[in-house]
């Protein structure tokens, strides 16, 4: 059974929905990026590998940290329904679908949240679960409720949003952000608008059918591919980062050479492409993308474990 909210156009469950709709209000895919990204921080922290940090309460504050990072997503799907409803990759989603309540969709995001920051903070310590809190507020409401309607700048400001989650996840240790903790921010930071603007250039018409200013539709495909190479260049240099300040030996090294070039060369394909082969392009850079991140973190990751054991 179902009902029509007339102020927004979109419909809503009255009920009967399955757990994988609930769970698909927490955004999964998202929920996966940001608990490996949190895990590559805790174990790149002082004694993440050495017992600086219990087993168990590192379970938790990684737990908490995926509940937290599904409750911001609850919420963005909460205040988003009614342009996820006109847009083809999210009109499937539970809200617009009918599956699930805005309603529902608020509260379970709202007792995630509260939940996973009280539970982090008890656990670990609340310097981490301040980081969480502001990190569930600034996706929810600093992103989704404002900059994304608001400015083509939308993805670059709100990318923060995402690259909280190493940093915390180091914090969950050592109870303090440090230069190293930055850096895996950075990395992320950079690395979000040439990934969704990638997104964005072949999915023009949707963003502007739902009326979000992303910057192709703003600024022109021109424009959006300059800025594309411009961050892919500071995105290259800012990987290698880690090799000069003590976090990484050849191995990383070596490996973010490659992956940076790599992206690099994507971008700057995509920056001579036009038409149907520019949008094959891009679908190539956001595809390339995802892989990159995980790359780069899981050879800072290898490079640190290698190192700790002496083989290199």
């Amino acid at each position: 059974m179902a009902f029509v909210d007339d102020s927004k156009g979109y419909v809503t469950a009255a009920g009967g929905a399955r757990v994988e709709d609930y769970f698909a209000l927490l955004k999964p895919r998202v929920m996966s990026l940001v608990v490996f990204t949190a895990i590559i921080g805790l174990l790149l922290a002082p004694g993440g590998l050495t017992g600086g940090i219990n087993p168990v309460v590192a379970i938790i504050a990684i737990l908490c940290i995926a509940i937290g990072a599904g409750g911001s997503g609850a919420l963005n799907m909460w205040y988003d329904a009614d342009i996820d409803r006109v847009m083809s990759r999210t009109a499937n989603r539970p809200i617009p679908a009918g599956r699930v309540s805005r309603e529902e969709a608020l509260t379970l995001g709202l007792v995630c949240s509260g939940f996973s920051v009280a539970i982090l903070g008890l656990a670990t310590n609340w310097v981490v679960a301040a980081l969480l809190a502001f990190t569930i507020f600034f996706y929810a409401v600093i992103y989704t409720m404002w900059l994304k309607r608001s400015t083509p700048q939308n993805i670059v400001i709100g990318g923060a949003a995402g690259a909280f989650p190493p940093m915390i996840g180091w914090a969950a240790v050592t109870g303090d952000i440090s230069l190293p903790s930055v850096v895996l921010f950075l990395i992320i930071f950079l690395w979000t608008p040439p990934h969704f603007w990638a997104l964005a250039l072949y999915k023009q018409g949707d963003y502007g059918a739902a009326g979000i200013p992303m910057l192709p539709n703003v600024a022109g495909e021109r424009a959006t591919k300059v800025q594309i190479v411009a961050y892919s260049v500071i995105l290259a240099a800012t990987s290698l980062v880690p090799s000069f300040i003590g976090m990484s030996g050849w191995l990383y090294t070596a490996v973010a050479v490659v992956t940076g070039a790599s992206f690099l060369y994507l971008a700057l394909r995509l920056y001579r492409a036009d038409g149907t082969a520019m949008k094959k392009v891009a679908r190539s850079l956001f595809t390339y993308s995802l892989s990159y991140l995980a790359v780069i973190f899981f050879a800072l990751m290898t490079d640190h474990i290698a190192q700790l054991v002496g083989w290199l």
